[in-house]
C-alpha cells in the first residue's frame, strides 16, 4: 500500500507554519474559511455562531489533557456519532493516533515559547489509497462561548475539535458529516479493511456455536489492534430513539474491550477456571448507557473478583461506557462495523497475508470491447464489459479477503449529490490456462457473488480450492461511472492481475504461423470404473488435456477410482480440425503411472452443442490400463470475441 503523505489542496504545513511565525500572525484556512460555507449547506446552526480560537475559549489550552483516552469525547450538535465513536477507537490505539495526529508533541501548546505558535495544525487520513496531510487553521465554531461540535469533557483539550475540523474540511463543510458509517472513518484513520457484518440476519445468539466463532474472530481482531464498532438499526422517525433498556436506535457504539472475564473469587477462580465473554462499549454522548446484565451496578459483577475487576477498570457512574454478555450484545445490536489491520510484514510472528491492490474506473464507451461499466449478472449482454482479474489458487484451498472499495462522495453533498453507487462483485472459476478477458458467461462457473449495496466498501471473506478465478467488479446498474480500489488479500500469492487483451495479439508472424481459428473449451467433468490401483487399493488420478502442441494438468484427485476433476481448458486453435487428447495419469511419488486416454476427432468437437458427450470405450479408442468412461463437455466458437 502506498505510504507517502500527500498534501490536501498542496497546502504544505511546515512551509505554512514557518511563513506564519515569520510574519507574526495566526493561520487563517482560505481554502476552508471561517464562515457559514464551512458549516453548512442547508439546515444552519441553532444560534449565532462565533470562530473563536482555543485561546478565546479557555485559558490554558492543549492538545491533550492528561494523555489522549476514549473518554475524552462528547458528540455535538451534529448527526455524527459515526465519526465520534471511531475517534473514541482512535483513541485506543496509540500506533494509529500518533500517524493521524502526526508528530503531535510538535503540534502542543508551548507557554514557554509562545512566538512557536502559529494558529496552524495538520492531521493525516487514509483516502482512497494514500495518505493525505490535511491542514487546518485553530478556530473553530461557538455559540455562546460553548463549542458546538466534537468536544472534549475537559474544556481546555482540544484535539477532538481540531481533528474533526480537518475530517469536515475533506467532506466539504461540518454538515456533510451529519449521517454516515463508523467503519469508513476507522478506514480513513488507519487504512483498515472492512467488514459489516448483520448481527441480525445471521441470529448470533440463537446459535451458540456460530456465537463462539464470532466472538474468537471478534477477540482475535481487537487484540491485533482492529476496531470494531456497532449500532441498532432504526426508521428515520426512531434515529437516536432511547429504549428502555438504555440503548439508543440509529447511534453508534464504539467497542473498547472484548475479552473472557474469569468468574469466581480468590484462589478458587482460577482452579475453577470459569469464563463468560463480555464486551465493553461506549456511548459518544458520553453518558446513557446500558442497564440490563453486567451494566455498571448490576448484581452479575459479585460473580467477578475484586482483582479481575480491577483489572477490568469497573466504574459505577453515567460516563457513557459499559459492558454487556456477548449474548445480549449478539441480539440487542443489529449491525457491527469490523476493521482489520491487515498483516502484510514479510516478518511478522502474526498471520501475514499477501495483497493485491488494484485501483480502476467503470468507464463508459461506445465500442462493447471498450465499456467498462456493464452493470451487474442481471445484465446479460453487458455484464462481462466490466473490468476482470485473474487469480490462482495454488493450493488445496486457500481463504481470501475480498474488499471493493469507491470514492468517498460526502463532498458532494454540498451540491446536492453525493450518494454512494451501489456495487458489488462475483467471483467464477474458469479454464486453468485462461489468460484473456472472458466473453461469455455460460460457459463458466460463478463461484460467489458478494452482497450489492450502496455502502463505500463491500467486504467479503471466503475458500475457495484450487483452480483459476476470475474476479468482476460492478456497479448494480449498468452506463454508472465511479473510481474503485480493489484490495485482494491470499495466504498464499495469487498473482492477481488485470484482464485486458480480448484474444490474441495479430503478430507480424501470424500471416506466416497461422493465426487462432477458433476457440474451443474442454470441460473434464470426471471418470468412472477406473481399474488401475495402487499399492492402497485406490488411485490418485489426474488428467492432462492435450492440443496443438499446448497441454492443460487437472489437480490430483487423492485416493479414488471415482475421480471429480471439474477440470476445464481453453484453446485459440490455428488448426481445428487436429483432434484433443485427454490422457488419465496416476500420480505417483516415484514415477507417474500412465492410465489411459480419449482421443478426440474434430467431429467430436466441432460443435456449440452444450450437452455432455459420454465417451465410452466402446465408442473411442481408449488405452488398455483404463474402464469406464470420462465425461467431456466441449464447445466450439468460430468467433474469437464470442468467447
Amino acid at each position: 500500500m502506498l505510504s507517502s503523505v500527500v498534501p490536501y489542496k498542496n497546502q504544505h504545513y511546515a512551509d505554512l507554519k514557518r511563513d506564519c511565525i515569520k510574519s507574526k500572525t495566526l493561520f487563517e484556512d482560505p481554502e476552508f474559511p471561517a464562515n457559514n460555507s464551512s458549516l453548512f449547506f442547508r439546515k444552519p446552526p441553532a444560534g449565532n455562531v462565533e470562530w473563536k480560537r482555543p485561546g478565546e475559549i479557555s485559558e490554558s489550552p492543549h492538545l491533550f489533557v492528561e494523555g489522549i483516552s476514549s473518554h475524552d469525547l462528547n458528540q455535538g450538535v451534529l448527526g455524527n456519532c459515526w465519526f465520534v465513536a471511531a475517534c473514541s477507537c482512535l483513541a485506543l490505539k496509540p500506533h494509529l493516533w500518533k500517524k493521524v495526529i502526526s508528530n503531535w508533541k510538535e503540534q502542543e501548546w508551548d507557554p514557554s515559547h509562545p512566538q512557536n505558535y502559529a494558529g496552524i495544525f495538520h492531521f493525516q487520513f487514509w483516502l482512497f489509497g494514500e495518505w493525505v496531510d490535511v491542514v487546518v487553521d485553530d478556530r473553530l465554531p461557538t455559540i455562546n462561548g460553548e463549542l458546538i461540535y466534537c468536544h472534549s469533557k475537559q474544556r481546555n483539550e482540544f484535539w477532538s475539535a481540531l481533528l474533526e475540523k480537518a475530517y469536515a474540511k475533506l467532506s466539504g463543510c461540518y454538515e456533510s458529516l451529519d449521517g454516515g458509517n463508523t467503519g469508513d472513518a476507522v478506514v480513513d484513520f488507519s487504512g483498515a479493511v472492512t467488514e459489516a457484518i448483520n448481527l441480525e440476519a445471521e441470529a448470533f445468539y440463537k446459535d451458540q456455536k456460530k456465537q463462539d466463532l464470532l466472538f474468537d474472530d471478534l477477540n482475535k481482531v481487537y487484540s491485533r489492534d482492529g476496531i470494531i464498532s456497532c449500532s441498532i438499526r432504526a426508521q428515520p422517525h426512531e434515529i437516536e430513539l432511547k429504549m428502555a433498556n438504555g440503548l439508543v436506535k440509529g447511534h453508534a457504539y464504539s467497542v473498547t474491550a472484548v475479552k473472557r472475564v474469569r468468574l469466581g473469587h480468590g484462589l478458587l477462580a482460577y482452579f475453577k477456571n470459569e469464563t463468560i465473554p463480555l464486551i465493553r462499549m461506549r456511548n459518544p454522548w458520553g453518558k446513557t448507557e446500558w442497564n440490563g446484565a453486567w451494566s455498571d451496578s448490576s448484581e452479575e459483577w459479585s460473580k467477578v473478583g475484586d482483582k479481575e475487576r480491577s483489572n477490568l477498570g469497573i466504574t459505577v457512574e453515567d460516563d457513557g461506557e459499559f459492558w454487556m454478555s456477548f449474548t445480549d450484545w449478539c441480539k440487542c445490536f443489529t449491525d457491527a462495523d469490523v476493521c482489520r489491520l491487515i498483516n502484510t510484514s514479510l516478518i511478522s510472528t502474526e498471520k501475514t497475508w499477501h495483497e493485491f491492490v488494484h485501483f480502476g474506473s467503470w468507464t463508459k464507451n461506445s465500442d462493447p470491447l471498450l465499456n467498462r461499466c456493464g452493470g451487474c449478472s442481471n445484465q446479460k449482454q453487458t455484464f462481462l464489459q466490466n473490468p476482470q482479474y485473474l487469480l490462482d489458487v495454488t493450493k488445496e484451498a486457500d481463504e481470501f479477503l475480498f474488499s471493493l472499495q469507491q470514492r468517498d462522495m460526502k463532498i458532494h453533498r454540498k451540491i446536492g449529490q453525493g450518494e454512494n453507487l451501489t456495487i458489488g462483485f462475483s467471483v467464477f472459476k474458469v479454464e486453468l490456462n485462461r489468460k484473456y478477458r472472458m466473453h461469455d458467461i455460460l460457459t463458466q462457473q460463478s463461484v460467489v457473488t458478494s452482497t450489492y449495496i450502496n455502502a463505500r466498501t463491500v467486504f467479503m471473506r471466503c475458500t475457495l480450492p484450487q483452480g483459476r478465478y476470475v474476479i468482476i467488479p460492478t456497479t448494480f446498474k449498468p452506463l454508472m461511472e465511479g473510481d474503485y480500489m480493489l484490495r485482494v488479500y491470499t495466504d498464499v500469492d495469487s498473482s492477481c492481475r488485470e484482464l485486458t487483451e480480448d484474444k490474441p495479439k495479430i503478430k507480424c508472424w501470424s500471416s506466416f504461423l497461422g493465426y487462432p481459428q477458433a476457440v474451443t473449451h474442454v470441460y473434464i467433468h470426471g471418470a468412472e470404473g477406473l481399474q488401475k490401483q495402487d499399492s492402497t487399493g485406490g488411485a490418485d488420478p489426474y488428467v492432462i488435456i492435450s492440443c496443438e502442441g499446448q497441454s492443460v494438468k487437472s489437480t490430483i484427485c487423492k485416493d479414488t477410482l471415482q475421480p471429480k476433476f471439474e477440470t476445464s481448458a481453453i484453446f485459440y486453435r490455428k488448426k481445428p480440425r487436429n483432434p484433443i487428447t485427454v490422457e488419465v495419469w496416476n500420480s505417483n511419488a516415484v514415477k507417474d503411472e500412465f492410465m489411459g486416454q480419449v482421443v478426440l476427432p474434430a467431429r467430436a468437437t466441432d460443435t456449440t452443442d452444450p450437452q455432455t458427450l459420454q465417451l465410452k470405450k466402446s465408442a473411442r479408442q481408449m488405452a488398455d490400463e483404463m474402464a469406464g468412461r470420462i465425461s467431456l463437455r466441449v464447445v466450439t466458437a468460430t468467433q474469437l470475441t464470442a468467447m
